[in-house]
């Protein structure tokens, strides 16, 4: 607790001075070797928040047991990264594809990049794991429609010139979403809740009563460690970024790469602990991570999104390019074939960190 408890203080204070000077540190110093210091500063601090968040998330998985461990680490990430777009909507520059591109982005880090990195870590070691179906199966049946709809539909409607939505559109859709979204964690965490426990767990996860046993902090103090050591992390996230728009604008880079690396720092909390559980033999719990990310990001991002557009007005873009749909369309249909059967191997992995390394080259080179 001593250790979380200074990580959380020095992570608050490099983000409060970064929120205060980053700016004029940027001004100041680029080019010189104290840029280096200061981007070198924030990295560090942000991976000691990750890791730190990584332990809280393990302690919960175990007292609580699954699904609910894992679903706080993912609702704990994703509402702050939802938090941190509207943000951004609110008061940054209007920007009509911020919501789209993060979308995508997300997508395909957590379906290729986090999927396969935790598929080879656990099949390196165990050669084939098993995982629940019918958990793996409830997932990708929501994401389908959660992807599809908001970022491939808007461009073959017909109401609007552009790939956006009407009002009514975007009122309609943004209910269907977190009704749908409502029911699905209804499911996860009641009436289907072993669904998306392994089931070789089962038993032992019964006779313990999700942590009766356990000694240590309450399950709050590690819930509200979690959350301080996120906090800090994402608000440096957000000031890494100026550093990164810096470098992409003197390497003369696509601006979309910005994005994509700092989703990837987001989300590293939950992809670095996805492949600690595959190579401690717990694929289930690798698929409640990284399935329930990619369905959570999108069933809070989209009607917060829509909300933002229909109350401000703003123009919101989310009809994907035709590159990118076809990388979407190909990304659920290898999900699909990935988690129809009953285990995983290297191989299936491999494809999907392929799939990644496509996603990377046409980021870059479009």
């Amino acid at each position: 607790m001593v250790r979380s408890g200074v990580t959380v203080l020095v992570g608050a204070v490099t983000a409060v001075l970064f929120m205060l000077n980053g700016d004029a540190w940027l001004h100041n110093t680029i080019g010189t070797p104290v840029s280096i210091v200061l981007f070198a500063w924030l990295l560090v601090t942000m991976a000691a928040c990750a890791f730190g968040a990584i332990r809280h998330a393990d302690e919960l998985a175990e007292i609580l047991g699954e699904p609910y461990g894992t679903l706080l680490l993912t609702l704990s990430v994703v509402t702050i990264e939802v938090v941190l777009i509207s943000m951004i909507m609110l008061t940054g520059n209007a920007n009509p594809t911020l919501a789209r591109d993060t979308m995508f982005s997300v997508l395909m880090i957590v379906l290729n990049a986090m999927v396969g990195g935790a598929l080879i870590a656990g099949g390196l070691r165990y050669g084939q794991q098993a995982f629940n179906l019918d958990g793996a199966r409830s997932y990708l049946g929501v994401i389908v429609p959660f992807a599809v709809i908001p970022l491939v539909l808007p461009n073959f409607t017909t109401s609007t010139d552009t790939a956006t939505l009407t009002g009514l559109q975007a009122l309609a859709f943004g209910l269907f979403t977190v009704l749908l979204y409502v029911v699905f964690l209804a499911l996860q965490t009641a009436t289907h809740r072993t669904f998306f426990e392994d089931p070789r767990e089962r038993a032992v996860v019964v006779a313990q009563t999700h942590g009766a046993g356990h000694k240590g902090p309450h399950p709050m103090v590690h819930a509200a460690l979690l959350v301080l050591l996120l906090l800090p992390f994402v608000a440096m996230a957000e000031e890494l970024a100026h550093y990164v728009d810096y470098g992409i604008a003197e390497l003369h880079a696509p601006p979309v790469l910005g994005g994509i690396l700092i989703a990837a720092l987001v989300l590293l909390p939950e992809g670095v602990s996805a492949v600690k559980a595959a190579r401690a033999d717990s694929l289930m719990r690798s698929v409640n991570i990284c399935l329930g990310s990619a369905l959570s990001t999108m069933g809070l991002t989209i009607p917060t999104v829509l909300l933002i557009g229909f109350l401000t007005g703003h123009t919101i873009i989310l009809g994907l390019s035709e590159v990118s749909i076809v990388m979407l369309a190909t990304t659920l249909l290898v999900s699909i074939l990935t988690f129809t059967g009953r285990s995983t191997n290297v191989l299936q992995g491999l494809v999907h960190l392929v799939l990644f390394g496509v996603f990377l080259i046409l980021a870059v080179h479009p």
